[in-house]
């Protein structure tokens, strides 16, 4: 495909809504983070770090995140950032149609077909359904339409209820109206953590034609309704056959070579399904074609994968060196799909 660049206004807007909220305090103490870490002088960490946000288009947190203060120029022009990736999103992914991945009951509408899971929406006079499908169901999973990061997700037990009447109302007053059914996953993936049904993050670009798969990466819980590193998750990436490529990792500086709770090792996590994650993805990416460049969370279960969220504000995972060994990111791989 041939390159297509991604525009100097969208770039400058960027950088400019970046200047007027940087808080400097947070870079000084990122800038602090990074040569504690790696044995370098605060203050060169620092000038780096504001020349590569300004001229490098590489957030502080993927700075700090992908070890930049380690790498040759070279290695960092390897590594996908938050502010290409914003621009991908902004460039592909038409307007009128983020919609259907943005509103969490919208996008259950559009792919339903692709949840293989049971759902409703709470209304004013369905407290008897609601009752009825968590009784079934056991514990449910609810949501509230927009949320990012895992935030608005919540998870009930029916045998936790006494009062269904207030139940259903408290779901209506706190914006909880998405409900679904517990997504039942892999045996390999409850062997790390069998509390948290643990997504896989793949990046994806559909050029019309053909679906790129520009990344992979596995996230484990500790427990919680959600993987999210608000929850205390954290991820490894996975190479193109599904393997971890090395322990686990987050923004907080946490290192996990096994998993904190199960003791499994996670460089020896191997993805069940590779080869139907990847078909599934090109059909999910089918669905709304307009929307090109998305961040797909996937849980595979016994039967199959399926289907949790698309994000199209996709995100970046990313190789940590220092963790992996491994110097090298995923950006020839998304310029070789997308042609920027």
């Amino acid at each position: 495909m041939p390159s297509q660049g991604l525009g100097l206004a969208p770039r400058l807007r960027y950088l400019a809504a970046r200047a007027r909220r940087i808080d400097v305090g947070s870079v000084v103490e990122r800038a602090k983070e990074t040569s504690q870490q790696h044995g370098k002088w605060t203050p060169a960490v620092l000038v780096d770090m504001l020349w590569s946000a300004g001229f490098r288009q590489v957030g502080f947190q993927d700075y700090v995140d992908y070890d930049f203060a380690i790498l040759s120029r070279a290695e960092r022009a390897t590594y996908m950032t938050h502010p290409v990736s914003n621009e991908l999103s902004q460039k592909y992914d038409h307007p009128d149609f983020r919609h259907k991945f943005h509103d969490k009951v919208e996008f259950d509408r559009v792919f339903s077909e692709h949840l293989h899971r049971e759902w409703m929406i709470v209304e004013d006079d369905n407290a008897d359904a609601v009752r009825a499908f968590t009784e079934r169901h056991g514990t449910i999973v609810t949501k509230e339409p927009v949320g990012q990061a895992g935030t608005g997700v919540h998870r009930y037990r029916a045998e936790d209820v006494d009062d269904w009447d207030a139940f259903h109302r408290g779901l209506l007053e706190r914006g909880e109206v998405l409900i679904e059914e517990v997504i039942r996953q892999h045996a390999d993936l409850a062997a790390v953590c069998p509390g948290t049904v643990n997504t896989t993050r793949v990046t994806a670009f559909f050029d019309g034609e053909n679906t790129h798969i520009l990344a992979m990466a596995q996230k484990f819980g500790r427990g919680a309704v959600s993987d999210q590193m608000t929850f205390g998750g954290f991820y490894t990436m996975l190479d193109e056959n599904g393997h971890a490529v090395g322990p686990g990792y987050d923004s907080h500086a946490h290192v996990h070579e096994k998993h904190p709770d199960s003791g499994f090792v996670i460089a020896d996590f191997q993805l069940p399904m590779v080869d139907e994650v990847k078909a599934f993805v090109d059909r999910v990416a089918r669905v709304v074609p307009q929307v090109q460049y998305v961040g797909w969370d996937i849980v595979v279960t016994p039967d199959g994968p399926v289907l949790v969220e698309g994000n199209w504000g996709a995100g970046v995972y990313e190789n940590k060196p220092s963790v992996t060994g491994i110097r090298t990111g995923h950006k020839p791989r998304y310029r070789a799909a997308i042609g920027f």
